[in-house]
């Protein structure tokens, strides 16, 4: 078994469509976690929002799931989940990494076929003999930017995020996360669950 903590990278958001950044931010956190030495990331899962997110414009699930499918068509890592949006409603952004991390670690001690989102990360995580998957939340600076809008986000929902899985968060040249870091109480608690990679 690897003395690396092995890992599976998830973002969230509406996908509408999928871009090429979308794709960029995961190469730049799965080259920044390697770059550590402490960390192997086994695969990229995008999880689009359900449709009753409710975001203006918001093509329908079903458009966007394909949408995100072909655009990943030729990445060897990355997947794409339909949970979020096969759901009966929408779900709070913290339940979705805890979902992957739950049902990927039952996959590891089960001999059930996983979906093929899945299938990738579980036989790597098997091949490594795993016994336990992190995942952790992928995004840009602005996620973790709203963490400091009022009201926004339940404390609870930050502590999970970012206190339970972590947060690999891809900055731009003059953002600044370091600063919203600092002025939240529950982000500098966590600070060291939080990654930051500069594009």
């Amino acid at each position: 078994m690897s003395s690396k903590l092995h890992v599976a990278l998830v973002a969230v958001g509406a996908f509408n469509p999928p871009t090429k950044a979308h794709l960029r931010i995961f190469e730049l956190a799965k080259d920044h976690l390697h770059k550590l030495g402490s960390f192997s990331v086994l695969g990229g899962i995008i999880s689009p929002v359900h449709d009753a997110y409710g975001k203006k414009n918001l093509a329908p699930a079903v458009h966007r799931l394909e949408m995100c499918q072909r655009s990943v068509s030729s990445s060897s890592w990355i997947s794409v989940s339909d949970w979020e949006v096969t759901r009966p409603g929408w779900s709070r952004t913290s339940a979705t990494p805890n979902f992957y991390e739950s049902y990927l670690n039952s996959l590891l001690s089960s001999n059930e076929i996983p979906p093929m989102w899945a299938s990738h990360i579980v036989c790597l995580a098997k091949e490594e003999e795993d016994e336990k998957l992190n995942v952790k939340l992928v995004s840009g600076a602005d996620l973790l930017e709203s963490f400091a809008t009022p009201n926004l986000w339940l404390d609870e929902d930050i502590d999970q995020i970012v206190g339970h899985h972590g947060m690999v968060v891809i900055s731009r040249a003059g953002s600044c996360p370091e600063k919203f870091i600092y002025d939240s109480d529950a982000l500098t608690q966590n600070k060291n669950n939080i990654f930051l990679a500069t594009e």
